[in-house]
């Protein structure tokens, strides 16, 4: 019986699978169906520490598998993870779709970590998926992450969907690198905190933009964006807002369906893995790391040092 499976194939699981790896631990990590995570829909990452030029985001997702599998991990490439029960004897049974062969396989394990992440929100909006994606083609504009990406809009307009206290967050951030920051609610009043709704209104850089919401995005010939459609959602009339990135911020979903079942683990208002200490939760040998149980950071490194922690918790749980 194999040691150790980390479901996830982002910063989180291939940090925990370099490290479960050189401890001998041979583990198998099961991409899902984004293979890299989230950092393979991003462009520059300026952030991740060891890289002073940047890295794209697929380069770094591509280079965390090959110095996990320079160590012995198996990568199972295009599996998707689709339920785990623990036995009597505290083994997990792993079931999965290999997407790529269209077949359903089960295999034991004695320890998993979960770092399947969490995905960002999108309106579904036509032509949304080709900013989304790493293709020949790719629209540039349109993201989730002001701490990630603003630093690539300075001395432009932007806009901020959401009302609630991430999207106020995010503008306030975003106004030391754009010219101006709008922010886009559905409503006529933020749902944010009060303190939150105070900073934003009083900073001269944001402008609110009462009951509208995105129609659709315009790219100028580069492929970049250049302006937004605005629907105003008291009379369904449209106009156009010239801005050159806009943040999405209405919330992220974790990637904790395949697990809700699971007698023991417990998750927080919103879906998130709870853990009990560490990287553990609340079932013994099953370990979660990333953004999976992080809704506040949400950042690369802070994805990759719990996959660390998780690792090691892991060999621990397995030599006790």
């Amino acid at each position: 019986m194999p040691d150790l499976a980390i479901i996830g194939s982002g910063p989180a699981g291939y940090t925990a699978a370099i490290y479960a790896a050189r401890a001998n631990l041979a583990p198998q990590l099961f991409t899902g169906r984004q293979a890299g995570g989230q950092l393979t829909t991003t462009t520059e990452v300026e952030n991740f520490p060891g890289f002073p030029e940047g890295i794209q985001g697929p380069e770094l997702m591509a280079r965390m598998e090959q110095q996990a599998t320079r160590f012995g991990t198996v990568v199972k490439m295009g599996c998707e993870v689709t339920a785990i029960t623990r036995a009597a004897d505290g083994t997990f049974t792993l079931a999965w779709s290999d997407l790529f062969q269209g077949t359903d396989e089960k295999a034991q394990f004695r320890a998993i970590i979960i770092a399947t992440g969490a995905s960002a929100r999108y309106l579904g909006l036509p032509g949304e998926d080709d900013f989304l994606t790493d293709k020949p083609g790719r629209k540039h504009g349109l993201t989730a992450c002001a701490t990630c990406d603003g630093a690539f809009y300075k001395n432009v307009p932007v806009a901020v969907v959401g009302g609630g206290d991430t999207a106020c967050e995010e503008a306030n951030f975003l106004t030391r690198f754009a010219s101006k920051v709008y922010l886009v609610h559905r409503r006529g009043e933020l749902r944010a905190s009060k303190p939150m709704q105070a900073r934003v209104l009083a900073n001269p850089k944001i402008t609110p933009v009462w009951h509208q919401t995105l129609g659709g995005y315009h790219v100028d010939a580069k492929q970049k964006l250049e302006a937004v459609t605005l629907v105003d959602l008291r009379d369904q009339k449209t106009s156009r807002l010239e801005v050159k990135g806009v943040f999405m911020a209405i919330g992220h979903t974790p990637n904790t369906a395949f697990v809700k079942n699971v007698p023991g683990l417990k998750f927080d208002e919103n879906g998130y893995l709870e853990v009990e200490h560490g990287c553990q939760t609340g079932v013994p040998g099953l370990f979660a790391a990333g953004d999976v149980r992080d809704h506040r950071y949400r950042q690369a490194i802070t994805a990759a040092g719990m996959g660390c922690m998780a690792a090691l918790e892991a060999e621990h749980y397995l030599a006790s």
